[in-house]
């Protein structure tokens, strides 16, 4: 069904949750996934306790009518913060500049003193039945085409971004009964970047162009990859409705189809007068169901075991100094060199424009650069220093530019470029004509695949495909 939005009064805002690749927030553990079996389990029951308004927030009170007993599944890579048996660490370092990071490409000011926060959640996803957050910067933008199309508006426009927060990752959700849950504690810890934005996207192809947006952001960034390391949730409201957050985005291709659902329910809750403010997680299909109420201020109140976090200058200033770029600017500066689309997507997705700058300075072919660093490789990479090596002697034509993927291939055996460089003693044209002789009739491409394979690494692939050509 299409919608008309402008009429709606659609209204929409994101929270992106988003790992990030350090060790844990509040302690040294390292922020690695489980598949083996635990060491050894736990198990609590968790308590709602009143926030700083006073008040036990309604969420929180929800799931607290459950009763339910949790299962923690302890590791060796947990340590007594994960279990709430010692008091949480110093913050990470390491976490809190990748935030302010983004913070910074996402054009927010800084916050020069923050508070940690408990926001209480007793659903069994933390062991102390709070997770611990700051808000780090706030007031800042990006921006999207004005009607969500590229394409077609030129003009542009402003999302806010109210705020950018870091936190630690909730525990993983291994089963449940009707009593119980059971989770792992691995992920339990793990640095989190929440980033909310205001409510003024319109239509769901501005709800997504800003998701994709912020995606780009944060990938440009020291951040975890892979399902499972963002995670999105949508607010939505349209007029005589109520805001409905919808947890659990893993996929951008479906939140189009899921927000046209989600006011296809919203209307007929208008039509039968109810409307309530409430939490929903998303389901494959693009529909959702209900989790809880929507949480209120009154699950908050400060965190006594972690000093005031100070946000100095120097800090701010050190960050600014040493920001990412942006795809879509290495982008800009790859296409510069004239390389064809598939290099280029090869050279971002494996995040080599780096690289590809070092060695570029060493020699001036940024195709054979490119292919160096991405269709060249093996499993096993060879380091950017051992590539500098290896255009080096193509530069002072001690190798040829057709040796190079060859060369490479002997270096992943174990040798040394001089032994790589070495020609093996091969009378090429004599071997080929003795394969065409026993193999008559056949083509080009097939007899080259003959040689190449029984000369492997031995041969460039110019060398064959010149011999046969003299000889067909």
């Amino acid at each position: 069904m299409e919608h008309d939005y402008k009429k709606l009064g659609l209204k929409s805002g994101l929270e992106i949750h988003q790992q990030l690749n350090t060790n844990k927030l509040f302690c040294n553990c390292p922020s690695i996934l489980r598949t083996d079996e635990p060491e050894y389990t736990i198990e609590r029951k968790l308590n709602p306790v009143i926030g700083e308004t006073g008040e036990i927030d309604i969420a929180v009170a929800y799931e607290k009518e459950k009763g339910e007993k949790f299962v923690y599944q302890v590791y060796n890579t947990n340590c007594l913060v994960e279990l709430d048996e010692e008091p949480p660490h110093q913050i990470n370092k390491d976490a809190l500049k990748i935030a302010l990071q983004i913070a910074t490409l996402l054009n927010c000011k800084i916050f020069p003193i923050t508070q940690v926060m408990r926001k209480t959640v007793i659903d069994g996803s933390n062991t102390t039945g709070f997770q611990r957050t700051a808000l780090i910067a706030h007031d800042g933008y990006i921006e999207i085409s004005a009607g969500g199309s590229p394409e077609s508006y030129p003009k542009r426009k402003k999302i806010t971004i109210d705020a950018v927060m870091l936190e630690e990752d909730s525990a993983r959700p291994v089963s449940e009964t009707e009593d119980s849950k059971t989770y792992k504690l691995d992920r339990l810890g793990i640095p989190l970047v929440e980033i909310a934005t205001g409510p003024h996207m319109h239509t769901p192809e501005e709800i997504k162009e800003a998701a994709l947006k912020i995606g780009e952001i944060l990938r440009a960034c020291n951040v975890k990859r892979g399902i499972g390391t963002i995670r999105q949730d949508v607010n939505i409201s349209i007029k005589g409705s109520k805001r409905v957050e919808i947890k659990g985005f893993q996929d951008t291709k479906m939140m189009i189809k899921t927000i046209d659902k989600e006011i296809e329910r919203q209307l007929e809750c208008i039509k039968e007068k109810s409307c309530k403010n409430e939490v929903r997680g998303a389901l494959p299909d693009g529909t959702s169901k209900f989790q809880r109420p929507m949480p209120g201020a009154a699950r908050m109140y400060p965190e006594t075991d972690v000093p005031l976090l100070k946000i100095s200058r120097e800090l701010i200033d050190e960050v600014n100094k040493n920001l990412p770029k942006l795809s879509s600017e290495h982008r800009a500066f790859l296409d510069e060199f004239g390389l064809n689309e598939e290099l280029v997507k090869l050279v971002l997705k494996r995040n080599k424009v780096e690289d590809f700058k070092t060695l570029i300075q060493e020699y001036n072919n940024p195709n054979l650069v490119a292919k160096m660093l991405t269709l060249f490789q093996q499993k096993k990479e060879i380091e950017v220093d051992k590539l500098e090596e290896i255009l080096e002697a193509v530069a002072k034509k001690k190798i040829s530019e057709n040796d190079v993927k060859t060369i490479m291939q002997k270096i992943v055996q174990g040798k040394s470029l001089e032994e790589a460089s070495e020609k093996a003693d091969i009378d090429l044209k004599s071997e080929a004509k003795k394969i065409i002789k026993e193999k008559p009739g056949l083509s080009q491409g097939a007899y080259m695949g003959l040689l190449m394979g029984k000369f492997k690494g031995q041969v460039s692939g110019k060398e064959v495909s010149d011999v046969l050509r003299e000889l067909l």
